[in-house]
């Protein structure tokens, strides 16, 4: 193994329940019958993707414009401390794997302007070898494009790749792109996990894991 990619939201910082907790809460505000089962299947995808869901979620009964302007003003009115949400065991990871030699690279379904001020808040910057957004394909996760273009970028084949994931999209594109698949579980979440190489419980397990598959290859 020579590389690590790490999703951002639910896996390096804990904003998924955040953001589904808050969307579901003006959904309900403005008629929604659906669960909040219904609310996280978005998880995983691009904002674009995210609307278009949410569009069919209110039956059409809502426009694009008005459900993006709707989900703006509420996360404006709710903002979020990135810094306050960081996962334990994250920059300790992240020191750990680039002291052992593996490039590092976040490739999130996030906007890229957020993902770089996330890294920079939380102190994951100075260890990043590559940043990169799935709004910057034409095919965002479970697509596996964005790993296949990391790994390109960083000279190394989808073999030599560990993807620490939390979605069902995310864990598909990884597991479609040819890499080993670490699964970040949390509980609080119905993420469908299944198809991950293995599951793990905190980021502090990633390091030993890396090691272990590296000794395999």
């Amino acid at each position: 193994m020579k590389a690590v990619f790490f999703d951002m939201d639910g896996v390096l910082i804990n904003s998924e329940i955040f953001y589904m907790n808050g969307m579901f809460a003006w959904l309900k505000e403005i008629g929604f019958k659906g669960t909040f089962e219904d609310v996280c299947t978005v998880i995983g995808t691009t904002m674009e993707k995210t609307y278009e869901m949410l569009y069919t979620m209110l039956e059409g009964k809502y426009s694009l414009e008005e459900i993006i302007e709707m989900n703006d003003t509420y996360f404006k009115e709710h903002p979020i401390d990135y810094k306050s949400i960081a996962k334990e065991g994250g920059l300790e990871t992240f020191k750990a794997l680039k002291d052992a030699g593996y490039k590092i690279a976040i490739c999130s379904s996030s906007p890229l302007d957020n993902i770089k001020h996330v890294a920079e808040v939380c102190g994951f910057e100075p260890y990043l070898d590559f940043v990169v957004s799935g709004e910057q394909f034409v095919q965002s996760k479970p697509h596996p494009e964005i790993y296949l273009h990391a790994a390109e970028v960083l000279n190394v084949t989808p073999e030599e790749c560990v993807v620490v994931e939390d979605s069902e999209f995310g864990i598909q594109a990884g597991i479609s792109a040819g890499m080993i698949v670490l699964a970040l579980e949390d509980k609080r979440l119905p993420n469908n996990q299944a198809k991950a190489t293995q599951i793990i419980n905190s980021l502090s397990e990633v390091q030993e894991l890396v090691e272990k598959y590296s000794k395999k290859c």
